[in-house]
């Protein structure tokens, strides 16, 4: 209003609301200002109403605060809020206090413009106005230097979150920033930099992509990094081509520029970052090479950019297409925790590729994982490691590094508390190779296993021991001690899946100087495990095929054979599962059938007719089957009734083979028998009946 004007203007503060800010420490004050021009007598001439809104930040604000203290310094310090709101503010102070920040909202959260200090080169003495933004504006009208000055006082405003509303009201003044921007960025970095902060600026918040977007910033910001990637080859090009006493002298301007082009690209990058929560976004900078151009920046030294080109990297894992390329093993170690943790959780994405994996144990990086294990980062580096172990290549790889024994340490320091996932899985993995097992072992190492896995009934420790005790050597050796340890929790009391571990380590322990008779009858296990193999108890493959190879390695020595044997009825259940739907339990089964027939010549002719019964029930199905397809009537008497469906053919003599018949010695039918069937050759060993069935000689048959 212009000097001597009559009218002046009155201002109110109306319904004030506080609330919590959604994922900061911080009160938001809603409050709606009543602006009204009052006339000479004090009438109201024209109103207006605005809605706004206050932050409060809470920085001091953590477990131990006072929220009563707080509440009442809060309420005097802002004028907006009523002492009547005391009760309310200290409320929400108590909440902001117990809410914790979830992992989520951790990943997410966009990187925000108080989290960089401003270079050397956007620093003014004069402090900017809001009020003054027009000014600032026509400054980007003039020449370079009072471009960066125009552009440096809009960037002080707009680091303040609650200057943006107003600043996106004003399009002229985010045209002139955009066109400068497009026009002026080659001319200098400090104005480039400071124009893409301010855009910046703006990308920490969702709401305000959209303008970003209209601008085209983020295309724009990709050519910036382009081009700035081609001048830094350029000057390390020119710098190989300086003699001695230039060199030293380049390399000083060298190092300048390096600094102010590592910041503008570390604040493009942030930019893009912001914007690429959008999928679609995020699509059209693959589709420009971002990644390309992330992985050639990790050749940098600056540990803020790193940090920001790992994060972004680390978003894009899913696209990672240089599998060749694993530079991100130069920055582990390193001093930089934000840095180290956002890589170690890059390299976990990555880890659950195969080929990637191979990259990493190439680069070394087993041994530097290791090295971590010690210390905050011991659960991200677990788990990459673990992905490695998953891999047999790589298990002895381990065997060569302190892991082992830090992850024992590890293992032992739990004491009775439930033990980590990723540890015990690790260890699992890693008992399976015979190196690492020895390394496992050393000391007490099995001793102090077997105590807890015993004291605590642990599947999954028991699981490693069970790894452990399949490997020849001195590592089986150490088992002696243990197995009536073992022996003793095969029983009905102790549960189902702790029980096949300790039948699965039992198994494995094939050492001539264990007395299995003794065993067997000291914790009465064959009672136990016959039980087990009856078919009313064979609903769990797992524990029958376990118990199947533990009778497996009892008939290769003859005291516990003959026991297994002549004192059970042990083979007539093996007998029952040799053609078992588990292909697994066929395999152990019949093997453990083959030696039983070898050494007992009474089970070697029953099971020797089994075998027959079930391959020539099998090859006799298969022949009605194909002559009823092809409507043969020859196999079907004046009643229709097959001849060779009466379910008696099985119990013909004719029909038993000898060792010279077709059944050859494991059970199968001789290939050759085959092509002399097709071929019509069947020589004396058999010859086709007028039904299309082969006629085998008998027990008594001579063959030539």
């Amino acid at each position: 209003m212009l000097a001597g004007d009559p009218r002046y203007l009155k201002r109110r503060v109306k319904s004030c609301t506080l609330d919590v800010h959604p994922t900061e420490k911080a009160l938001v004050v809603h409050y709606e200002v009543e602006a009204t021009i009052l006339g000479e007598l004090g009438e109201a001439m024209i109103g207006e109403r605005k809605e706004c809104q206050k932050i409060i930040r809470l920085k001091s604000l953590n477990a131990h605060t006072d929220t009563s203290s707080l509440a009442r310094k809060v309420v005097e310090e802002c004028r907006l809020i009523h002492p009547s709101k005391l009760r309310e503010v200290e409320q929400l102070l108590f909440y902001l206090q117990k809410r914790k920040d979830s992992n989520d909202n951790q990943e997410k959260k966009r990187i925000s413009p108080r989290d960089f200090t401003p270079y050397a080169g956007v620093e003014l003495d004069e402090e900017a106005s809001i009020n003054r933004i027009d000014e600032y504006v026509e400054l980007l009208y003039e020449d370079v230097q009072e471009k960066i000055r125009g552009a440096t006082l809009i960037f002080q405003l707009a680091r303040n979150p609650d200057n943006l509303e107003e600043l996106i009201q004003n399009e002229a003044a985010l045209g002139a920033l955009a066109r400068v921007l497009r026009e002026d960025w080659k001319q200098s970095v400090d104005l480039a930099t400071t124009i893409t902060y301010i855009f910046f600026c703006f990308s920490s918040f969702s709401q305000f992509h959209g303008l970003v977007t209209h601008f085209k910033i983020g295309a724009l910001c990709m050519n910036i990094i382009e081009h700035e990637l081609k001048r830094y080859d350029l000057w390390q090009d020119e710098l190989q081509k300086k003699k001695k006493k230039e060199h030293e002298k380049s390399l000083r301007k060298y190092q300048s520029l390096l600094i102010k082009q590592e910041q503008l690209l570390r604040v493009a990058l942030c930019l893009l970052l912001n914007l690429a929560e959008d999928t679609r976004t995020e699509l059209k900078m693959r589709n420009k090479n971002i990644v390309h151009m992330l992985v050639k920046i990790l050749d940098r030294e600056d540990e803020e950019l790193l940090l920001v080109v790992v994060s972004f990297l680390k978003k894009l894992s899913i696209f990672l297409e240089n599998k060749n390329d694993m530079k991100l093993a130069r920055l582990l170690p390193c001093e930089h925790e934000e840095l180290q943790s956002t890589t170690l959780r890059l390299l976990l994405n990555l880890s659950f590729d195969t080929s990637l994996r191979s990259q990493m144990v190439q680069a070394a990086l087993v041994p530097k994982l290791s090295s971590l294990l010690g210390n905050l980062f011991r659960q991200l580096s677990m788990c990459i490691l673990y992905h490695i172990s998953m891999d047999d290549r790589f298990k002895s790889m381990f065997a060569d590094t302190d892991c082992i024994p830090q992850l024992m340490r590890m293992v032992f320091d739990c004491g009775e508390e439930k033990m980590d996932v990723e540890l015990i899985s690790l260890c699992i993995n890693l008992a399976a190779n015979k190196s690492d097992a020895q390394v496992i072992c050393e000391g007490n190492g099995l001793k102090m296993l077997m105590k807890r896995a015993l004291k605590l009934k642990d599947v999954l420790v028991m699981k490693m021991i069970r790894n452990l005790s399949q490997h020849n050597g001195p590592t089986k050796s150490l088992f002696l001690d243990h197995v009536g340890d073992l022996a003793a929790q095969i029983t009905e009391d102790e549960a189902e899946e702790f029980v096949i571990e300790c039948l699965g380590t039992l198994a494995n322990l094939t050492i001539p100087d264990l007395d299995w008779a003794l065993v067997l009858k000291e914790y009465k296990l064959v009672p136990y495990l016959k039980d087990r193999l009856k078919p009313a108890q064979q609903e769990d493959d797992e524990f029958v095929c376990q118990i199947v190879y533990v009778f497996y390695q009892m008939v290769f020595h003859k005291a516990t054979r003959d026991v297994i044997v002549k004192e059970t009825q042990a083979p007539a259940y093996l007998i029952d599962l040799m053609h078992d739907n588990n292909a697994e339990i066929r395999k152990v089964c019949n093997n453990t059938l083959d030696i039983i027939a070898e050494y007992d010549e009474e089970w070697g002719k029953k099971i020797q007719t089994e075998k027959f019964r079930w391959y020539n029930g099998q090859w006799l199905e298969m022949v009605e089957n194909r002559q009823m397809d092809e409507g043969e009537p020859f196999l079907f008497g004046e009643d229709a009734e097959s001849f060779i469906g009466n379910g008696e053919i099985l119990e013909r003599p004719d029909l038993f083979y000898s060792p010279d018949g077709i059944i050859s010695a494991d059970g199968a039918l001789s290939p050759d028998f085959y092509t002399d069937f097709q071929s019509g050759e069947l020589g004396q060993t058999g010859f086709m009946n007028r039904y299309g069935a082969p006629c085998l000689p008998g027990p008594g048959s001579k063959s030539s």
